[in-house]
């Protein structure tokens, strides 16, 4: 499997808000594959790069794209993968794209997460727990990153308690 987890960018711009959710997929061993194309102004490209993601092995697609958003749409017209959708900021802070995801029709399913990098991060996360259910090595990861997860929290709770003490 070349690609277990395909991300789309609607633009080069929305790689800052997607690059944590990437390094995330990595730290768990998970093959990334990231390409930009537009829904409106490469639409050939774009369907062409999700025949490619399919042929490649890719097992789910995240598509990111701001404004009118089309692209996660558009990506799930053309395959039965899973499709992920992030909106990303915009000058209406994203709520333009985050309408755009969530008002797909009935019979094309797209998953949208939160707006920007925190939604990037969970599609990522929901990416790899899609996998893990046929996956036992990342499974055993994911719960590995939880306890990491719990552990920090509990972390930062001891150093507050610590500071007020102090103070």
């Amino acid at each position: 499997m070349n690609a277990a987890v395909a991300f789309i960018l609607g633009s080069d711009s929305d790689f800052p808000a997607v690059e944590k959710g990437i390094a995330l997929l990595r730290k768990l061993q998970v093959q990334v594959e990231v390409e930009v194309s537009s829904a409106h102004r490469t639409p050939e490209r774009t369907l062409e790069l999700v025949r490619g993601f399919e042929k490649r092995g890719a097992g789910v697609i995240i598509a990111a794209a701001g404004g009118a958003a089309h692209l996660a749409g558009v990506v799930a017209s053309h395959t039965v993968l899973p499709v992920l959708g992030v909106p990303m900021t915009s000058p209406l802070s994203g709520i333009d794209s985050l309408l755009a995801m969530v008002q797909m029709p009935a019979g094309v399913p797209v998953a949208v997460f939160g707006i920007g990098e925190a939604g990037a991060i969970n599609a990522a996360l929901f990416a790899a727990e899609l996998l893990a259910a046929a996956d036992p090595g990342l499974k055993e990861k994911l719960l590995a990153l939880r306890a990491e997860q719990r552990e920090g929290v509990l972390a930062k709770g001891r150093r507050l308690k610590e500071k007020l003490e102090q103070g």
